[in-house]
């Protein structure tokens, strides 16, 4: 790797790779970090398999948690907390969570798919068994008692009147012990932490503003750097005149590397003035497809492979046959993740050794990406998880430490990289755009005869990673870029005897993709919810007595009924015909999340003003059945969060551009839901404590958008196909219609 340097003193290569240092391994942490990290740091097992991978019990009897699964905002750490609280038998007050910190934290994968509680807090769960098993064990011994009288309370191990707490009896053997599969686990009867409504632990910084995001953190000696980005996403840089900005106080260095272009200065001010004032020339690059011809872009792109998720029967031949076939097409939109907070990154390398501060939610593959980016041993470097103003699936989190690495690496002193809104919503990888084509029949009994569907979605590398736009830039080595699994959902849960769902996976995208959230799962539900209510609508049923007559999953049943009595459904089975400026209407959806887990029962009520197109949705009902419930209160939060952001991304969003690059660089042109456009939400939490929990990430929003388009033809009698809704489309729609 070389680099292009312009300082005031105007260093010469000889003389960067001479002073140069690899990078180093330091120990700083935010304020409210727990100083254990720091204390178990040197010597710490990080195995997946030992207890004292996820668990330190300390002299003062409190206990350390060590998450590999990070909390973005959802939850996770409170729920985490009660977790081992509860298996533990310690209060939770005494318990505190450290996270995605490579240093010191198993590496349970990447924090998405709603598996931190489902995989991540039960591998936990599994290692406080294992290691409260062993504390009863040590117990008996000391008090010469079998271990079946030995009871658990508070930290402490009880013996009738005697007791003694878990910090003594690790004092000689500590917990160096494997995590136990067999370990007994505490009874639900049991419980009385988890399955309880417990205060979320970040609100009350966040509330009174004390909280420390990522954006907030610093270092002593830190540089503050920007990245001047590309005119067109993979325009050449042809020349730089750094001139102007070489002037301007506190300018410490223009670096260049590949089509990689950045501006340092001692402030941050100072950053983003140098980043005005330098002048680069690029090429003109214009490789995007037309806007308007984007589904026949997507259509006519290379398919690299096609597979049937689902062939039962001769679907084919029945459409063939069928007086009553359908066919429909579906389109959703290119989404940004559309984080509030710009993303951020501090990086110092020291010694040959690198540490990095990020809001990344894959701390340990973004390690081992920086690694291979910077051509060093995994072990020379450390990533430190700190929360994010915003995340939802691969934003450009990781992208801004790969930024911040790089520079640092050439001017040898820690950097902070701070991403403007232009560079969030031009630059971060995107939720690819979904093409979906449906064919379906309706017997004289009225139930499906026949199910075809064929999805258009990017191929899935083998590596489930997103490329670095650093090393994409700069010609490092990286990876291909992976949207997230975006073939699941397509597949139904439906009992349809002539069945066929296909994928095609297309050689390429228009832009960089990665997951946001429920990828594919959101855009393949549309795609099915919708198509069902078709269905449903030309068998002359009722929407939701359609799906159960289809349906034979005991639990997805009593889902969709009880979201039915919550919402008071009324059997519906022509559209509404409401008259006057204002219509209103309901639809439902549902989805047992990609078939093995997390059922989720939704109704959309819609209002839709005939004269502009605009629609609103005034409620929402949820019925959610995630098996054992951690904390209702934490699950509630979840679940508004996906129904707040989803309905914005049905009703507003959509990336823009030109033949060159993103336009809609800011929230004018990228709009987004606001405080009085929120419906009021009703739930109903199924908790069932004696089954396995799983995940609410994400589930609720797949089941959004069809939702909304089942409520506006329940009102209008029109069919939206396309996401976004917007009142272009509505109107659009009913004049076709009409």
């Amino acid at each position: 790797m070389t680099h292009d340097i312009l300082t005031h003193e105007r260093l010469t290569r000889r003389a960067f790779l001479k002073g140069a240092g690899s990078l180093v391994v330091t120990f700083t942490f935010l304020p409210q970090r727990s100083s254990a990290a720091d204390a178990a740091a040197p010597g710490k097992s990080v195995a997946t398999n030992a207890v004292d991978g996820f668990i330190e019990i300390h002299p003062d009897n409190t206990v350390t948690i060590y998450s590999g699964k990070v909390d973005l905002g959802t939850g996770v750490r409170t729920a985490i907390t009660q977790i081992a609280s509860e298996e533990l038998d310690m209060p939770l007050t005494a318990v505190s969570v450290i996270q995605g910190d490579t240093l010191t934290t198993p590496d349970q994968g990447v924090t998405f798919g709603s598996l931190s509680i489902q995989v991540g807090g039960m591998q936990i769960r599994q290692a406080c068994a294992t290691a409260r098993a062993v504390l009863v064990q040590r117990a008996a011994e000391r008090f010469k008692v079998p271990a079946s009288v030995i009871k658990t309370h508070e930290g402490q191990c009880w013996n009738g009147s005697e007791r003694v707490p878990y910090a003594t009896l690790i004092e000689t053997e500590g917990l160096i012990l494997k995590v136990d599969p067999k370990a007994l686990l505490k009874a639900p009867a049991d419980y009385v932490i988890v399955g309880r409504s417990v205060a979320r632990l970040d609100i009350p910084g966040k509330v009174t503003g004390r909280f420390e995001y990522m954006q907030d953190f610093r270092l002593p000696g830190m540089l503050h750097a920007r990245v001047i980005r590309p005119a067109g996403v993979h325009a050449e840089l042809l020349s730089v005149d750094d001139s102007a900005a070489r002037k301007l106080p506190g300018f410490v260095a223009t670096v260049r590397e590949g089509n990689f272009l950045a501006v340092v200065s001692r402030t941050e001010w100072g950053a983003i003035q140098a980043s005005q004032a330098i002048r680069p020339v690029w090429s003109d690059w214009q490789g995007l497809p037309e806007q308007d011809k984007l589904w026949a872009y997507v259509r006519n792109t290379a398919v690299s492979k096609s597979e049937d998720l689902q062939k039962v029967g001769d679907p084919a031949a029945v459409l063939q046959q069928s007086p009553k076939a359908l066919r429909a097409t579906y389109d959703f939109a290119i989404h940004t993740h559309g984080s509030i907070g710009p993303s951020c990154a501090v990086a110092e390398w020291k010694d040959g050794k690198l540490t990095c501060w990020s809001a990344s939610q894959q701390t340990h593959l973004l390690r081992k990406q920086l690694a291979q980016m910077m051509k060093v041993p995994d072990a020379d470097v450390r990533c430190i998880y700190i929360d994010g103003s915003g995340c939802y699936g691969r934003n450009g989190h990781e992208d801004a430490a790969a930024d911040a690495v790089l520079i640092a690496k050439v001017v040898n002193q820690p950097v902070r990289v701070q991403w403007m809104r232009a560079d969030e919503h031009g630059w971060d990888p995107k939720g690819p755009p979904t093409l979906l084509d449906f064919a379906g029949a309706v017997d004289e009994t009225g139930h499906i005869a026949a199910w075809s569907s064929q999805a258009y979605i990017p191929q899935r590398p083998a590596q489930v990673s997103v490329t670095l736009l650093t090393a994409d830039l700069a010609n490092m080595p990286h990876e291909d870029a992976h949207p997230g699994n975006v073939h699941q959902a397509l597949a139904i849960g439906y009992q349809v005897p002539n069945l066929k769902t296909t994928v095609h996976s297309l050689s390429h995208t228009p832009f960089r993709a990665s997951w946001i959230r429920a990828p594919g799962r959101m855009q393949n539900t549309f795609g099915n919810e919708s198509f069902m209510d078709e269905l449903a609508h030309a068998a002359g049923g009722d929407p939701v007595a359609f799906r159960l007559s289809h349906l034979n999953d005991a639990r997805g049943r009593e889902c969709l009924e009880r979201v039915a009595r919550l919402a008071q459904w009324q059997p519906r089975t022509t559209p509404a015909s409401t008259e006057g400026d204002v219509v209103r209407g309901r639809g439902v959806s549902y989805i047992k999340y990609e078939l093995v887990r997390t059922y989720v029962a939704v109704v959309a009520d819609v209002e839709v003003h005939r004269k502009t197109g605009k629609i609103r949705v005034t409620h929402f009902y949820v019925a959610h059945d995630c098996g054992q419930i951690i904390n209702p209160d934490g699950l509630k939060n979840q679940l508004e969060g996906n129904i707040i952001q989803t309905i914005s991304r049905t009703l507003l969003e959509e990336i823009k551009f030109d033949r060159s690059h993103i336009t809609s660089l800011d929230w004018k042109s990228y709009p987004i839901l606001t405080f009085p456009e929120v419906p009021t939400i009703a739930m109903d939490l199924i908790d069932r404590p004696n089954e396995k929990p799983w995940g609410a990430g994400e589930p609720t929003a797949s089941v959004v958008p069809s939702a909304i388009g089942n409520a506006v033809y329940d009102a209008l009698g029109v069919r939206l196909r396309s996401v976004p809704f917007t009142p272009q489309k509505v109107m659009q729609a009913m004049r076709t219609t009409i």
